[in-house]
């Protein structure tokens, strides 16, 4: 179904399919196109609002009977590592990492196969063949970076490259980097190299001047999202605010269909950019 305002993107809501994070409920998505000269402003505005890209696509979960999903964010100015993030950042500090532009190797496509086959065999992504994951780090109308973490090069072949340990496709913003996908070798667990990329992040983020490291959705109630409520200074889209995330618990309630509001009233309050 298609949804449009005057001399705007047009926006579209997905059919309702299995929701992949709390059990029993469904999911649908309001999406728009991204493209064009306007794409990286439209990217910054809406991500402001809650909207995720994935590759030329910016989307929001609209589910019609439940609000449990909701961006996440952390605050830079206010982030302080807790105990147990410092010793992971020292833990991982022999990593060397580099910042490329958004092109995929079969060295990364590996190491993604690894990483799904361990932690998301029967995921939505499982079938993705090297031509797909290709697109997904390639198809990007705004700023986008390949930011990998390897080993240090062996001694004796300081040509030589370390070994690929993990990768994240960030999205640079006017403000802030948005974590877009990530993976990371399962043979290290120990290292919790997904917990450190975003702690990395943020220092990266901190360097730049930007204010935000955007974390992508946090569903309450759900084991998979559970992680990103560890983060200090982390702060939830929800009522169409940005809030501190307070007591993780307190966002549980059940929504009722009818609290949910219709599709046409909440692509009108969509803030977009002008001219």
């Amino acid at each position: 179904m298609r949804h449009t305002l005057p001399n705007a993107p047009q926006f579209y809501v997905t059919a309702p399919q299995p929701c992949p994070y709390l059990h029993g409920r469904a999911e649908r998505k309001l999406f728009t196109a991204l493209a064009g000269d306007a794409g990286q402003t439209l990217n910054n505005v809406l991500s402001r609002q809650g909207f995720r890209r994935s590759q030329n696509v910016l989307y929001r979960p609209s589910c019609e009977s439940c609000v449990a999903c909701m961006s996440a964010r952390i605050r830079v100015r206010d982030f302080a590592p807790s105990r147990t993030q410092r010793r992971l950042i020292r833990r991982n500090a022999a990593l060397v990492r580099t910042a490329t532009s958004a092109w995929s190797t079969e060295e990364q496509y590996e190491l993604f196969r690894r990483y799904l086959d361990d932690r998301h065999a029967d995921g939505g992504m499982a079938d993705m063949d090297v031509f797909e994951f290709a697109a997904m780090i390639e198809e990007t109308p705004v700023r986008t970076r390949v930011v990998e973490y390897r080993d240090p090069p062996p001694p004796r072949h300081s040509r030589a490259d370390g070994e690929l340990r993990a990768v994240c496709l960030t999205d640079v913003l006017d403000d802030g980097l948005s974590l877009v996908y990530s993976f990371y070798d399962p043979a290290l667990s120990d290292f919790s190299l997904g917990t450190y990329m975003i702690l990395d992040h943020v220092e990266m983020a901190r360097a730049a001047g930007l204010p935000y490291v955007y974390l992508g959705y946090w569903v309450p109630g759900s084991r998979k999202m559970a992680y990103k409520a560890r983060f200090g200074a982390l702060e939830i889209y929800k009522g169409g605010v940005w809030q501190d995330l307070g007591d993780p618990q307190a966002h549980e309630a059940d929504i009722h269909p009818l609290s949910v509001d219709p599709i046409v009233e909440q692509v009108a309050r969509i803030d977009l950019p002008l001219g």
